[in-house]
């Protein structure tokens, strides 16, 4: 006779009992806590304009995620190939606008293996270390960080007159480029600031001659 066992006489039933429900269960309690943690280190160090919650979920769930296929890989050696196969026709086409962005999908990937894997204190530890990293560096304010000036002068003396100023207040001064029209030549100057403070751009403003002085933040990659 028949029975249920013989039905499913292949390695089903083996591949059942595996990984113990405990294991699974602590492995995925982990993965969703440090998911947790990376996506509140995503919300502390978002420097964007425009932020993605779904990114943020997207971070939890890829962790879990993560976990979940490690450990039936690392439970049957035929299914991992099988599992390499299968992603292999996966084919991501969104665009990544942050850098950063691609920082945080690596370290939910890379979570979610170690935690399959059992290294639960790598895991753990790594993800603090990071975590602090990530929130000291990112967040850090540099003056050094490139400005666009903007200046309108009426003529060539006002211009010149605006940018001896203007080097006498700031660290680095480049011009960008240059327009001259009928009454009005126009400069984008690449500045580094000497603080935070931006009172140069008012008594820039207010010279004689300067139509007016836009300050503007940029990433360094000018199109012009």
């Amino acid at each position: 006779m028949m029975t249920f066992q013989d039905i499913f006489k292949s390695s089903f039933l083996e591949n059942m009992t595996s990984v113990s429900l405990l294991d699974m269960a602590i492995a995925i309690v982990l993965a969703f806590g440090l998911g947790m943690f990376i996506f509140q280190v995503y919300q502390k160090t978002f420097t964007g304009v425009m932020y993605s919650s779904s990114f943020g979920v997207t971070l939890v769930a890829l962790t879990m995620i993560t976990t979940v296929v490690i450990l039936a890989v690392t439970s049957n050696v035929v299914l991992s190939l099988g599992m390499v196969g299968a992603l292999s026709i996966v084919r991501f086409r969104t665009a990544i606008k942050e850098p950063l962005d691609i920082a945080f999908l690596f370290w939910s990937i890379a979570v979610g293996i170690v935690l399959a894997a059992g290294l639960i204190p790598l895991a753990v530890a790594g993800s603090v270390c990071i975590g602090l990293i990530l929130m000291v560096f990112v967040n850090r304010k540099s003056c050094l960080n490139p400005y666009v000036l903007v200046l309108r002068c009426a003529d060539s003396a006002s211009e010149e007159a605006a940018r001896a100023c203007l080097e006498s207040c700031v660290r680095r001064c480049v011009v960008k480029s240059k327009t001259v029209q009928a009454g009005q030549v126009e400069l984008n100057l690449e500045i580094r600031m000497k603080g935070d403070s931006t009172d140069f751009v008012n008594t820039l403003a207010e010279m004689e001659g300067v139509h007016s002085a836009v300050l503007v933040s940029y990433n360094g990659d000018y199109l012009g």
